[in-house]
């Protein structure tokens, strides 16, 4: 046999079918994946020895937006580790209705301004998926793949004008993503609770949705409400999807605010009506009990109507400021009222570049020490900043964690926000801990399971024909991890510490991370995805 690139041999295989563990050796040839017996002792250039430790395809993040990088260089390098040390060899970015890509370049300055208000500067804005490919696939370490964001293509066409679209901006909206879809695009996102796409109606995200299934691709949404509305959001977005005729993925799926709380017996209960109706429904889920977003979605919609630099003029009003304590008590019909169903000691700073003093306190108790009001606070910070505050919203339960990623419909995601300060510890942790905490330590769920949805599961949502699996001819991205010790590192006050456990990551057949270091290799780029037919349902 000729010789090998690459060659892990004593390991136990997790294939990511969900199968149970066999011993086998992989080796690895011009980047593809060739399975062999184990004890093979097949020539190879280079050989890691992976005796009592796992070997599983690389991990599939989701739900990512690693695309909006923000920060100098030093901060995006530790940023871009994180997610590569716990074994993620491809990230699904663009989600929650916001990507940087497809940009008429006479519609830029909206866009750049959703982009910069939600993950900061520098906001990149590309015309088109190829030249977003081209400018993210340069010395990248991991895979990308991305999808088409609602949001950035209501701010092209419409701005964040609060009203419905036109017929003729409609149209506009599902030529551009007819176009990045054709590209290699991976589908189409929203973010309901967000400016601009909660200006939608029903009927606009069923013309876009339809392009989407047209590509065999799936509609993926964050719910226009995920907390004491939550069943009525997810029945929109299954009345979407089935108007559409495409594939559903419900964004990092949860019943947040102490009057949703164990709602997910009823949520996961009408995913399953659906499945079994014909309609071809996933979600996923992140293992917190904590979410994370920009301080801006905590306050009404129409804030930031008219755009950035309108609301940062418009937060130093005291009647805006008195309209909005307004709101926060009586509500906003179509709005996700956060702090009307939690309160202001939930929400806790994650990022605020020019006040770091105040990154993982509370707007209640960063209020209170200063004698004002939370949201005189929470729009004075925001004016400081210049609308780029990210914040923690602790606002979960445990139990509802534990019964969506235990659901067969449930891959798993880390909804990474990657800025600095104190991010959330889902960007660098959420892998290792359902494989830690969840695993080993809980029994929630098996070793080969927990893999699937990491691994096959995304990988055929998304149209990845190629990953997912350890078998011959597949892409040679896998882990080599240690079952009785991975486990993660990462905290809410030590957000980006690495996770343990996890020995070697291959990505494209190249090592990037080897015994917890991260190399030089950078063999990552954007993958395009082609067209399909629309999956039948089942999550296997």
């Amino acid at each position: 046999m000729a010789r090998l690139d690459l060659l892990v041999t004593g390991g136990d295989v997790i294939d990511g079918s969900g199968s149970p563990a066999r011993p086998a050796d992989v080796g690895v040839r011009d980047g593809r994946i060739l399975l062999l017996p184990p004890g093979s002792r097949t020539p190879a250039s280079e050989v890691v020895d992976a005796s009592g430790l796992a070997v599983t395809p690389g991990f599939i993040d989701v739900h990512t937006h690693s695309d909006l990088l923000a920060g100098d260089d030093a901060q995006r390098e530790v940023l871009r580790r994180a997610p590569l040390l716990q074994g993620v060899t491809t990230e699904i970015c663009g989600n929650c209705g916001i990507s940087p890509f497809p940009v008429p370049p006479d519609r830029a300055g909206p866009v750049r301004e959703l982009l910069a208000a939600t993950f900061g500067p520098p906001a990149s804005a590309y015309a088109s998926f190829a030249e977003f490919a081209d400018a993210q696939g340069v010395a990248r370490r991991n895979h990308l793949a991305a999808l088409v964001g609602h949001g950035t293509l209501r701010a092209a066409v419409v701005g964040f004008a609060q009203r419905r679209a036109t017929p003729e901006e409609t149209r506009r909206m599902c030529r551009l993503l007819d176009e990045a879809l054709a590209a290699g695009a991976a589908g189409l996102s929203t973010g309901l609770i967000y400016s601009p796409g909660v200006n939608a109606g029903t009927d606009e995200v069923i013309a876009l949705a339809r392009v989407a299934a047209a590509h065999g691709k799936p509609y993926v949404t964050h719910l226009r409400d995920e907390m004491s509305q939550v069943e009525s959001a997810l029945e929109e977005a299954v009345e979407i999807a089935t108007a559409a005729g495409a594939a559903l993925q419900v964004s990092h799926h949860k019943t947040a605010g102490r009057r949703a709380w164990g709602a997910t017996v009823r949520t996961l209960a009408r995913l399953e009506r659906a499945r079994a109706e014909g309609l071809d429904v996933t979600c996923d889920v992140y293992p917190y009990t904590a979410g994370s977003t920009a301080l801006h979605a905590m306050l009404p919609p129409w804030l930031i109507a008219d755009g950035v630099p309108a609301m940062l003029t418009a937060v130093a009003d005291p009647a805006v400021r008195d309209r909005i304590r307004t709101d926060l008590v009586a509500g906003v019909p179509g709005w996700e009222n956060t702090v009307g169903n939690g309160g202001w000691d939930l929400i806790r700073v994650a990022s605020a570049a020019r006040n770091t003093d105040a990154q993982g306190h509370t707007i209640a108790e960063l209020a209170a020490a200063r004698g004002v009001d939370p949201v005189d606070y929470a729009c004075d910070l925001l004016a400081a900043e210049r609308g780029d505050v990210t914040i923690l919203s602790h606002s979960m339960h445990e139990d509802d964690v534990r019964r969506v990623l235990a659901s067969r419909l449930t891959m798993l995601c880390s909804d990474g926000v990657p800025k600095g300060g104190r991010p959330h510890p889902r960007w660098a942790g959420s892998f290792a801990r359902v494989l830690g905490h969840y695993v080993r330590d809980v029994g929630l769920l098996e070793l080969a399971e927990a893999v699937h949805k990491m691994t096959a599961m995304p990988a055929r949502r998304f149209g990845l024909p190629d990953r997912g699996l350890l078998a011959d001819g597949y892409a040679a991205d896998l882990v080599v991890l240690d079952p009785q010790r991975v486990a993660d590192g990462a905290t809410y006050d030590d957000p980006l510490a690495p996770p343990h456990g996890v020995r070697c990551v291959v990505v494209g057949g190249r090592i990037v991370v080897n015994g917890g270091e991260v190399t030089d290799a950078r063999p990552g780029r954007v993958l395009a995805v082609p067209d399909r037919q629309p999956a039948r349902p089942g999550p296997r």
